[in-house]
């Protein structure tokens, strides 16, 4: 007889219900929450700055950080007097819900509006693990390739967005912008597809407006 031990299921519930009581806490606290994903180096860091430039004369914002080590991110944000709290997973390759729920102790939950979680670099795990959020946001920057759809599916069906960052580098990288497009969309029909340079700032204005909108839907939902 063959006994099944369901280790990583039973993981995965528990941070569902983690996640699930994040959720709430969120919605009480009428908090609009981001999961931002991508590879290393694809430019979540720089989006955040540039996303926290765009919206914080509107928007109160705070920024979870999450790295396997260091507080170079963190340290950046908090440059930018935001509220930024650093997770170090020692080794995990994601954050999840129970990390979130640690470092929301750190945050003044009544003066926040938009919370970005900026997951650890990875293709593969965050998109399995929720941290309470209202959307995951990934990022594919233009030097990692077009293939990247079709070998991480899970990422693009569960992400709200897609941002390709970094367009400035187009004409020097082998990006098939049709494919990369084409795949993510057969993936994932509903999902938003924002073509940006966060070095330059081209192209962030869509990306910004798709994210105002959400968060005002989400502060105005249940109003006639």
């Amino acid at each position: 007889m063959v006994s099944t031990i369901r280790v990583v299921q039973n993981i995965l519930d528990a941070n569902e219900r983690i996640a699930a009581n994040n959720r709430t806490l969120f919605d009480q606290k009428n908090i609009y929450v981001i999961n931002l994903m991508s590879s290393p180096g694809a430019g979540k860091t720089t989006l955040v700055e540039k996303t926290i430039e765009a919206l914080r004369g509107k928007y109160r914002i705070a920024v979870i950080e999450g790295d396997i080590q260091d507080t170079v991110d963190a340290d950046r944000v908090a440059k930018l007097g935001i509220p930024a709290v650093q997770i170090n997973t020692g080794g995990a390759c994601h954050i999840d819900g129970n990390m979130i729920q640690q470092a929301l102790s750190s945050l003044d939950l009544d003066r926040i509006d938009l919370l970005i979680c900026e997951n650890v670099g990875n293709l593969v795990c965050p998109a399995e693990f929720k941290v309470g959020e209202n959307a995951k946001v990934m990022i594919l920057s233009t030097p990692e390739g077009a293939d990247k759809p079709g070998k991480y599916p899970l990422m693009f069906r569960e992400s709200a967005v897609m941002i390709l960052n970094k367009m400035d580098l187009l004409p020097y990288v082998d990006f098939d912008m049709a494919k990369a497009k084409r795949d993510a969309l057969k993936l994932n029909p509903s999902l938003a597809v924002f073509e940006v340079s966060c070095r330059t700032g081209s192209g962030l204005e869509g990306w910004v407006r798709w994210l105002g909108n959400q968060i005002e839907s989400f502060k105005n939902r249940g109003r006639e």
